[in-house]
């Protein structure tokens, strides 16, 4: 008889649920998976502090364009929960089979939804910059709320390439991806400052 395959949906769990598995020490969830829950909430929000803004100031068509952009946004983090899961197969195979070259091979794969992340919440962070110009009293917390956690997931992401980078032999690599986020990672700290000025 064949052996039963169990997938697991983790973005469909319960949040008590996804939370427990996200504390599990031998869960299939990681880094990427709790900061992408992190960037759907950072997503959420921004789209709310546009709707806001839209609903007590004044309407456009930009305010329309980032609300859109928003729920785009806070679905595809949301999605990104189990995509997290599976970017890291490989390393998990590798890792049992225990042979370096493979596990070597695996780790970019492997932090493949958290450079994503980074990379999304980077952007949201420049039209989070741009609404904090024109945002409505009713809006402005959740502007600074959507920045904080774009911020938090931005850094758990950046820590878990570090990490994974600094595994790897090839010397070359391991300084790209460290000087890649170093730039990355000063963009963000901008656009946050003046995101708080703005607010």
């Amino acid at each position: 008889m064949a052996e039963s395959i169990k997938i697991e949906i983790f973005r469909k769990k319960l949040p008590d649920d996804l939370t427990k598995s996200l504390a599990e020490t031998d869960s299939r969830t990681d880094i990427g998976s709790g900061a992408a829950l992190s960037a759907a909430a950072a997503a959420a929000y921004f789209t709310r502090a546009a709707a806001l803004t839209a609903e007590y100031g004044e309407s456009s068509e930009r305010l329309s364009y980032m609300q859109r952009n928003g729920e785009i946004l806070r679905s595809y983090m949301v999605n990104l929960i189990d995509e997290d899961v599976k970017c890291r197969g490989p390393l998990r195979k590798a890792q049992k089979e225990g042979e370096e070259y493979k596990i070597e091979a695996a780790m970019q794969t492997a932090a493949a939804i958290a450079n994503e992340i980074i990379n999304m919440m980077n952007q949201m962070l420049s039209l989070l910059e741009e609404l904090s110009h024109l945002a409505a009293p009713e809006a402005k917390h959740f502007v600074t709320a959507s920045a904080d956690l774009a911020m938090g997931a931005i850094r758990a992401c950046m820590r878990y390439v570090l990490d994974l980078s600094e595994k790897n032999s090839d010397d070359t690599y391991r300084y790209i991806v460290k000087r890649e986020n170093e730039i990355t990672l000063e963009t963000c700290r901008e656009n946050y400052a003046k995101i708080v000025d703005s607010i």
